[in-house]
């Protein structure tokens, strides 16, 4: 028998409060990250050595962290969520073309993932479209910026964990994501930490990719979301990935100061095919690429 709503309110009740929704997951034992963000136009002035250390201690520990004056005007985020929220309000017929295949272990979505520049740039929703693209020419220095950061210093001169190597969220007000502290640290022991909604701020993440070139200096946290509201939750999340012809492993001179490698070298389009062609429970897609100790 089919399943129907009458409105939001017995919707959010099927999800949330008898345990069925995807995001609407059982109350998670959490508390909120305190951290301040970090001031990325502070990189150009005497706190330079200062932000790096802040960038650096959070990829090494949550593998999470937000950042603000990241040079991507406030007018465009808002702009941004407001294409978010006029595309995901379109009838379904309308947005059923950007329908993706449905993947072990995750929920439907929309995504213009592992298309071509030409075919994406004719095939994003005009109601994205050119805000996304503006976004996307601003952010692109930020990225850079501090992926060149942690790759410098990895080589002494970087429930799902994301493929690339650094992903930009843009939250909403509402909020709703929870980050996993590793086992082995002392500080959370496994708890899950809400990553707080900062008006103005992007949340960067650490993504398997610099994991692994990084030789696990850096972490790609287990995350997840979780519905809190009724209300429609959006974000946009900035993936960066190496293209499908690279083989990526630890970089030589972290495994020189390691002494010994963690991942084994992989092509690029099979962790990619690993990544996508599976049920996704943690972080464990790392183990495609992992060495065993034993």
């Amino acid at each position: 028998m089919a399943l129907s709503f009458n409105s939001s309110n017995s919707l959010y009740d099927f999800e949330i409060r008898e345990g069925n929704g995807v995001k609407g997951v059982a109350d998670l034992d959490s508390r909120t990250c305190d951290a301040p963000p970090i001031d990325l136009s502070k990189l150009n002035g005497p706190e330079h050595e200062k932000v790096v250390d802040e960038i650096v201690r959070a990829s090494e520990t949550l593998g999470f962290f937000q950042v603000v004056n990241h040079g991507v005007p406030l007018e465009l985020l808002e702009s941004l969520k407001d294409a978010a929220h006029t595309f995901f309000n379109l009838p379904q017929e309308k947005k059923a073309v950007f329908r993706t295949a449905i993947r072990p272990g995750l929920v439907t979505k929309l995504s213009m993932v592992h298309t071509s520049d030409e075919d994406a740039l004719q095939n994003w929703p005009n109601q994205c479209r050119e805000v996304a693209l503006e976004y996307l020419k601003l952010s692109h220095k930020m990225v850079r910026g501090i992926v060149k950061i942690l790759i410098k210093l990895t080589v002494g001169v970087g429930r799902h964990s994301d493929l690339g190597t650094i992903t930009a969220l843009l939250q909403d007000e509402i909020g709703g994501l929870y980050v996993k502290m590793e086992e082995e640290n002392d500080a959370g022991k496994g708890e899950w930490l809400e990553i707080p909604p900062i008006p103005g701020a992007l949340v960067i993440n650490i993504g398997d990719i610099l994991e692994i070139l990084s030789n696990g200096k850096y972490k790609s946290a287990e995350h997840r979301t979780k519905t809190t509201s009724i209300k429609a939750r959006v974000s946009v999340p900035l993936f960066t990935l190496p293209i499908a012809t690279e083989r990526i492993g630890p970089l030589p001179e972290a495994v020189k100061n390691d002494g010994f490698a963690q991942y084994r070298e992989v092509a690029m389009q099979d962790y990619t095919k690993n990544f996508f062609g599976n049920a996704h429970q943690g972080n464990k897609t790392l183990d495609f690429a992992r060495i065993n100790s034993a």
